[in-house]
């Protein structure tokens, strides 16, 4: 980035770096899918659907296996989601403490609808921290690995794409960050990281940095200058 060192704005996805929610939230599409009479496995899911709206996922389920996603299975995901969310959703570890610390514009950017963000950093006291600067792939026509949610951001937040970091955690999410002309950092410090092979998918994608503690992220944003 010219100029000033570091970013004038940091945009999060939301699943998997603000929130834990990744686990719980392949584990619902694995059951719906499968009572269904789809089964889908893990790998399958952490490599198709990890980043991608709910529309790209019904388009992969109908194009590769087959499976019309209806209203009814939609409600019921939504509906066993939330659920769980409510029960078992944890923030990230860290992120709390380094959203305090930054002294940077931030938003969040996610592949989520825009109740499901809400309810999600509400749920882990991450809302007060980030509303109302909280775009959804519901509000572009092209979800991520498209660029339109991260231009649609730094456009609201009125912030000049190559002045823009980005913090995301799935292979969708960096290519939509880099074809947005953006710096993007990729964080594999969420508990899919492991069972998901994340960083090895990553890594061919040459992100500008890989990192696993958001604690970190204050010290780092040098990396983006």
């Amino acid at each position: 980035m010219d100029g000033k060192p570091g970013p004038d704005l940091v945009i999060f996805d939301c699943d998997g770096v603000l929130v834990d929610s990744e686990p719980i939230s392949v584990a619902v599409l694995l059951e719906v899918f499968a009572e269904a009479g789809v089964p889908v496995g893990e790998d399958v899911a952490y490599s198709r659907f990890l980043g991608r709206s709910m529309a790209s996922v019904a388009a992969i389920m109908e194009d590769e296996f087959g499976l019309a996603i209806t209203p009814l299975h939609l409600e019921s995901i939504r509906l066993r989601l939330y659920e769980r969310f409510l029960d078992e959703l944890m923030p990230i570890p860290g992120i709390a403490e380094t959203l305090d610390t930054l002294t940077v514009a931030r938003c969040v950017a996610s592949s989520s609808q825009p109740e499901r963000i809400a309810l999600s950093l509400e749920i882990t006291g991450l809302l007060e921290r980030l509303a109302p600067h909280l775009y959804s792939s519901s509000m572009v026509k092209h979800g991520k690995p498209a660029p339109d949610l991260f231009l649609h951001a730094a456009g609201a937040m009125g912030c000049d794409p190559a002045r823009c970091l980005v913090i995301e955690d799935s292979p969708a999410g960096v290519e939509a960050a880099q074809r947005a002309g953006m710096k993007v950092f990729a964080f594999t410090g969420g508990a899919h990281a492991d069972r998901s092979g994340l960083r090895n998918a990553l890594a061919p994608l040459h992100p500008d940095l890989i990192f696993d503690d958001m604690r970190l992220l204050p010290s780092l944003l040098r990396h983006a200058a």
